[in-house]
């Protein structure tokens, strides 16, 4: 198979070698490194990847460039050498195999990542976060965590993303898991006060650990969030982790009130000032039964964030995603185990971090009992949940999708502080929603490349120098497997 033959070509290769080989002269050896590349992937398999790495290679001033430059010189080379071999090679070309195969022998969705929570305690208390009403109640033990990897590796799942309440309360147990499971690749989004200098000597060592930093923006508007002075400690934590050569990105949720702060080009530029290698934008939802719904960004604030963040993607060093208003490029929404799942701190295996219902619990299914389980199968069944891929989700962009597919199974409510039905949950939405719709559809029916495919309009937008080929039918092979599996269960 491509996937072998190219992973023994680089091992044998030697990826240490290359990436000291690399680091020694980056201009003139990585796009030498690129042909060996481009040799050994002799059917195409990964001509998708291999594509956008030229795309930024190849052009000296690409901000994308600059970006793998200032990756390639500035991150310590073992954490280098482990992220290219974990994230690249594990979880991307040989867990995507696995994923499929399993997919197709069990007809349900497989993700590539798994969210969990391994405790509820924070040691803050942000203004509308669920976890800051949780309190220090709940834990995964080491065990379950441990469990939870061998079963999702087992599967094809190489990349586990911490969430919380704070999880590095639980640091210490963290690093055992990335010394244990050292094939795998963590995220860990966290508020950063906890990350000091042993810390840091620990991610360095182990190598396989990335932390995306919470800010909402600059210091009067992260203050006003989070608590006085959180900004300066998280300064301090990007000081440390630079000092250290630790890769690191930024997490940003965008509500009515920080759109100023966290949608201007100057905080765009202190990312990139501050070394950040990726930002990852959310937009905020009102979940638990006394969340303010004041904090929803308005339809006008997040068209706003959506030229925003095309804008500097287009033209700053700087990794950028955004999770909802980029569905475009994923045909919708990815929870409910098509891309992700999260479980959280009591075991509770939901189909998103913002949806709190489970039909399933780690500690009485096995994963893949989970995936099948009927919550599950209504996500696997009804994705995406609208033609408008600039409306993905069930709760905030279509509400009352959610409502009916808990009612055809027999999910229950799993927030830990104060219960609402789908129905008081979508609702709370509602507003919002409608006001984004015809937003939404201007932006999608005016773009001009919406993702690979115009659902709207039962086309293919597939611009000839946008999206090469092979890459064209690597997704629509996984898109046309999706509706075919549909169909035949729904038959």
């Amino acid at each position: 198979m491509a996937e072998s033959t190219l992973k023994e070509k680089l091992e044998k290769f030697g990826i240490k070698t290359a990436i000291n080989y690399l680091r020694k002269d980056p201009e003139k050896n990585l796009p030498k490194l690129m042909d060996m590349i481009d040799k050994a992937d002799k059917d195409g398999t990964f001509a998708a990847a291999r594509y956008s790495f030229h795309q930024a290679i190849d052009d000296p001033n690409s901000p994308w460039n600059h970006l793998i430059y200032r990756v390639v010189k500035g991150v310590d080379p073992h954490v280098l050498e482990t992220f290219f071999t974990n994230f690249f090679m594990n979880s991307t070309f040989i867990g995507g195999k696995k994923q499929m195969e399993y997919r197709k022998k069990y007809g349900c969705n497989v993700p590539w990542a798994i969210l969990l929570d391994p405790t509820s305690a924070c040691n803050l208390h942000c203004t509308g976060c669920w976890a800051a009403d949780y309190g220090n109640q709940l834990n995964l033990t080491f065990d379950e965590i441990d469990d939870i990897i061998n079963q999702g590796v087992e599967m094809g799942t190489y990349m586990y993303i911490y969430t919380g309440g704070e999880p590095l309360v639980r640091k210490d147990d963290l690093i055992k898991l990335c010394e244990k499971h050292s094939d795998c690749i963590f995220l860990c989004f966290t508020n950063s006060t906890l990350i000091d200098d042993k810390f840091a000597e620990d991610l360095r060592r182990v190598g396989n650990f990335v932390p995306a930093i919470s800010v909402e923006g600059f210091e009067e508007a992260t203050d006003s969030r989070r608590g006085q002075g959180t900004f300066q400690k998280i300064c301090k934590a990007i000081d440390v982790l630079n000092a250290h050569k630790i890769p690191y990105g930024i997490s940003c949720c965008y509500t009515s009130q920080n759109i100023d702060s966290i949608g201007s080009e100057e905080f765009f530029d202190w990312m990139v000032d501050k070394g950040a290698i990726f930002t990852w934008f959310f937009t905020y939802m009102p979940i638990g039964k006394d969340a303010p719904t004041d904090l929803m960004a308005t339809a006008e604030q997040r068209e706003l964030m959506y030229h925003r963040i095309r804008d500097f993607r287009s033209s700053k060093p700087l990794f950028t995603m955004d999770f909802w208003n980029d569905a475009e490029y994923v045909y919708g929404c990815i929870a409910g185990g098509r891309s992700y799942l999260h479980i959280n701190a009591n075991g509770d295996i939901e189909p998103c971090v913002f949806i709190h219902y489970s039909d399933s619990n780690i500690r009485e299914k096995k994963l893949l009992d989970a995936y099948r389980s009927p919550l599950f199968m209504q996500y696997h069944l009804n994705q995406p949940f609208n033609k408008n891929m600039l409306r993905p989700c069930p709760v905030l962009d279509n509400p009352y999708k959610l409502e009916e597919m808990v009612s055809k199974t027999d999910a229950h409510g799993t927030d830990l502080v104060g219960q609402e039905t789908p129905h008081e949950l979508c609702a709370k939405c509602e507003a919002t929603a409608l006001r984004w719709a015809p937003v939404a559809e201007r932006l999608w029916k005016g773009s001009g490349i919406n993702g690979r495919h115009c659902v709207s309009c039962d086309d293919t937008v597939l611009p000839e120098n946008l999206i090469p080929e092979e890459e064209r039918a690597s997704f629509d092979e996984v898109v046309e497997f999706e509706q075919s599996q549909k169909e035949q269960q729904t038959k």
